[in-house]
């Protein structure tokens, strides 16, 4: 497969699987392209043109060219110097890479990860929010994500793979989306009753039933195993948590238990205030999972050699289909 057959490819299955629905990504790129018609020649220069067509800015080519051949691929959670070292490294023991695959995003993805996080207002809107109250919420948390972006050194990694010469893709939003779709289905397929009916179907999933081994599974945050599970909540994808304070808005809309990758102490705290079920199913099993399903649609009807590193494992349900 060409390098940019496989990062248009990712993107379309993104948007097929996006949580938010195919109407409103396309209102929103419609948006961005009156945006960029109104710029001036200067502005124009420096505008994402990409984000025109692909709605995630945190999912991009880092580096390589269109037709970079690709047979064979590195596949981490994360991608960064040492795991490119790696990469040169295994090369020069006769392994085929063609390409880096990253699901946490570098260079100019990494520095417009906050972008992306508007689309949680959509997503929470689908569960009742208003979405007033969403983008409200939404917009103090994106400008804070964005400040804490400015500092950082973005480029390490991409400067790495460009002197070594390996094409470098990162897949965020794209496989988030792969997940929290996957488990919103599942969820609303099966209707578990209580918490606990919640763990077992997570700990039946290849890539949870692997993180148990390492003792970092799903696990309860708050609630117990014998509360009712309610109506279900999986949050997953939209750049990174989002708002502390949308938990009241969640509790009235109807959501009972939230099941995410993560939370962080003071979203922990304050959704404990509105008794909301809070399920933990793990951070980078969650990316395994959501890299797994993307590459199996990738692959339907191509072949690549896929090897693991950084916290992936390869699990196909190409034969389950």
């Amino acid at each position: 497969m060409k390098l940019i057959d496989i990062y248009k490819k990712a993107i379309e299955i993104a948007i097929e699987n996006d949580p938010r629905g195919r109407d409103i990504i396309f209102k929103d790129l419609e948006r961005r392209e009156k945006d960029y018609n109104d710029l001036s020649t200067e502005e124009k220069e420096f505008f994402d043109k990409e984000s025109l067509q692909n709605p995630y800015s945190d999912s991009r080519i880092l580096f390589g060219t269109e037709d970079d051949d690709i047979k064979s691929i590195l596949v981490g959670i994360d991608i960064d110097v040492g795991e490119i070292l790696l990469a040169d490294n295994l090369k020069s023991k006769g392994r085929r890479i063609d390409l880096l695959l990253s699901h946490h995003p570098s260079g100019k993805a990494f520095a417009n990860l906050y972008a992306v996080m508007q689309m949680q207002s959509d997503i929470l809107n689908k569960f009742g929010v208003p979405i007033n109250v969403a983008e409200g919420l939404m917009d103090g948390r994106i400008k804070e994500v964005e400040r804490r972006l400015l500092p950082v050194n973005h480029t390490r990694a991409v400067d790495a793979a460009r002197l070594i010469g390996i094409p470098f893709l990162c897949l965020h939003t794209a496989a988030d989306n792969m997940v929290a779709s996957y488990l919103q289905r599942l969820f609303d397929e099966r209707k578990p009753y209580f918490l606990s009916d919640v763990l077992d179907i997570l700990k039946n999933i290849p890539e949870y039933r692997m993180a148990r081994i390492i003792s970092v599974g799903p696990k309860i945050i708050l609630g117990s195993k014998n509360r009712k599970a309610g109506k279900i909540f999986v949050d997953m994808t939209g750049g990174t948590s989002g708002a502390k304070e949308i938990f009241e808005s969640l509790t009235n809309s109807g959501v009972s238990t939230i099941i995410a990758m993560h939370i962080s102490e003071d979203h922990r705290k304050e959704a404990e205030k509105y008794h909301m079920n809070f399920i933990v199913a793990g951070h980078i099993s969650s990316d395994t999972l959501g890299l797994n399903l993307l590459i199996d649609e990738i692959l339907k009807y191509d072949s690549l050699e896929i090897l693991e590193c950084s916290g992936f494992k390869r699990f196909s349900r190409l034969n389950e289909h």
